[in-house]
C-alpha cells in the first residue's frame, strides 16, 4: 500500500537524521476512497486526490509550528498491505501506522517551490486551515487557493538538499 504522510521541513530533518518517518496519520486510497471517487478509474487520479489531502494535512501541522518554513511537505512511502490501519471511519483515505518506517519504504517527497508567490500562499493557508476545517467560507477559500500550486517531486536522496 502506498501511503502520503504529511509533514514540515523542520520534522524532516529529524527524519533524515533518524533514518526514519515516524509513526503517525497518513493518507493512502481506501475502499470508501475509491467508492467516493466511483467515477475515476485512474489509480493515478486517486493518488492524486490522496496527495492532496496529504497536503492539507501539512498545513494543519504548519499551523501548529509556527517556526517550521512555510512549505508544504509530504513523504511517500510503500509498506505491506496490513501494516497501515484504515482510519474510513475518521475520514475517506486516512490511514494509521503505529510503528516507525525505515526510510527504505520512502519511495519520494513532494514539496513546495521556493518562490515568493508560493510561499505567501502556504502561509495564508497554514494560518485559515483550521477555520476551514471549522466550515469557514472566507478560510476555505484561502486554502483551496493553494491548491493551485503544485507539489514538486523529489527522490527520497535528495532530502538533505530540500533542507
Amino acid at each position: 500500500m502506498r501511503i502520503y504522510l504529511p509533514s514540515t521541513l523542520i520534522a524532516a530533518r529529524s527524519v533524515w537524521a533518524d533514518q526514519r518517518v515516524p509513526a503517525g496519520t497518513g493518507f493512502a486510497v481506501t475502499p470508501a476512497l475509491r467508492e467516493w471517487y466511483a467515477q475515476s478509474e485512474s489509480e493515478e487520479e486517486l493518488e492524486y486526490a490522496v496527495l492532496h489531502d496529504a497536503a492539507r494535512g501539512s498545513l494543519r501541522l504548519l499551523d501548529m509550528d509556527p517556526s517550521a518554513p512555510r512549505r508544504r511537505l509530504v513523504f511517500v512511502a510503500e509498506v505491506p498491505d496490513g501494516d497501515a490501519r484504515v482510519r474510513d471511519d475518521l475520514e475517506r483515505g486516512v490511514v494509521e501506522i503505529d510503528f516507525a518506517l525505515p526510510w527504505s519504504a520512502v519511495e519520494a517527497i513532494h514539496v513546495d517551490e521556493d518562490g515568493a508567490e508560493v510561499l505567501a500562499a502556504v502561509h495564508e493557508a497554514a494560518d485559515n486551515i483550521v477555520e476551514a476545517d471549522l466550515g469557514g467560507d472566507d478560510a476555505a477559500f484561502t486554502v483551496d487557493s493553494v491548491e493551485g500550486f503544485e507539489l514538486l517531486w523529489f527522490a527520497p536522496q535528495e532530502l538533505p538538499d530540500l533542507l
